[in-house]
């Protein structure tokens, strides 16, 4: 998963701009309160301030304090940034945290600010007296139950705070700011070049039709693929795994009787195929999921290519890697993550 970005805060803080900011960055939106309209609309019952509150002690009481968390999580997917709005309670915090992929930021702006926002926005059930409103503050702040909502302790899990008490301006250079550290920290990793073709190459072999061994070879230049090719029979000839060689499906000792093997190699089929559809491959890189055989070898340094990237040892690779050696072709060994050296 790349990057996740948690929001917590007081009401009217700002949280739903920083989101809306983030949605336009291409992050998806979660809120935990949707979980909890969720519920209530099932229930037919009328979305409030108050009513969200009840519903959401609720479901923690009877779930568990960490249930909005959990129900969100199930919902995300590895490919995708999120921004998750509206965690409460330090159980939420901690089961999004847990995965050590969250950024939580805590969105804070004065208590002043935050009431003209709310007036502003004349939403019923809102509290009509400064007064009244640091109460509802107090009460979600300090919740003596450990089910409800607990924010201070929220606050002190999150490790960015994002002050908004003046215009967007100002806001959104900060949230940019704090993406900017984010994204070193969540950077996604990704596999480096020879990891990159070499997997390929292994994919490729999946397409294989040798009952023995399923070898594969892709031809690289610039960074780009040019030509691939897996091992079996040749073109309009029976399939190996069909009974088209016989060799093979005597399961001949390896390196016996290979005069009589009538399945071309992976890097052989990767050479003609380039041939055949005219495109050049000198000085190109040949991927291969196994060291090439002699024949492959001279192929290989009679078409000029200048690199040869292996996955794993062919039985009999002395001499060709002798042969690749002296005519000046670079050799490389790149084991896959899963393997051991």
């Amino acid at each position: 998963m790349a990057i996740i970005i948690g929001l917590t805060g007081e009401n009217c803080a700002g949280k739903g701009t920083v989101a809306d900011y983030l949605a336009r960055k291409g992050f998806y939106y979660y809120s935990l309160s949707d979980i909890i309209r969720e519920e209530l609309a099932n229930e037919g019952k009328e979305i409030t301030r108050e009513a969200l509150i009840a519903k959401g002690n609720q479901l923690r009481q009877n779930f568990g304090s960490d249930v909005l968390a959990k129900r969100t999580i199930a919902k995300l997917l590895s490919d995708r940034n999120y921004v998750i709005d509206s965690i409460r309670n330090p159980a939420e915090a901690r089961a999004l945290l847990s995965g050590g992929k969250m950024t939580l930021i805590y969105v804070n702006a004065p208590a002043e600010v935050r009431f003209e926002r709310m007036k502003a926005r004349r939403r019923e059930g809102d509290p009509r007296s400064f007064e009244a409103f640091k109460t509802i503050d107090k009460l979600e702040m300090e919740s003596k139950d450990e089910h409800g909502q607990k924010l201070a302790e929220v606050f002190a899990l999150a490790t960015k705070k994002l002050v908004n008490g003046s215009d967007f301006k100002e806001l959104y250079a900060e949230m940019d700011d704090l993406l900017g550290e984010i994204s070193t920290e969540f950077k996604p990793s990704r596999p480096t070049w020879d990891l990159y073709f070499m997997n390929i190459a292994k994919v490729v072999a999946s397409r294989s039709n040798c009952v023995k061994r399923h070898v594969a070879a892709v031809i690289v230049k610039d960074k780009r693929i040019i030509s691939t090719g897996y091992n079996g029979t040749p073109r309009g000839i029976r399939n190996c795994s069909e009974g088209g060689c016989a060799r093979c499906n005597s399961f001949a000792d390896s390196g016996t009787k290979l005069e009589e093997c009538v399945c071309s190699h992976g890097e052989e089929n990767a050479i003609v195929q380039a041939s055949y559809y005219g495109i050049s491959i000198k000085d190109a890189t040949i991927y291969t999921t196994f060291s090439p055989c002699l024949m492959c070898t001279k192929m290989i340094i009679n078409s000029g290519m200048r690199e040869v990237v292996f996955n794993s040892a062919y039985p009999m690779s002395d001499l060709p890697m002798k042969l690749l050696k002296e005519a000046g072709i670079a050799v490389r060994q790149v084991k896959m993550a899963d393997e051991k050296s």
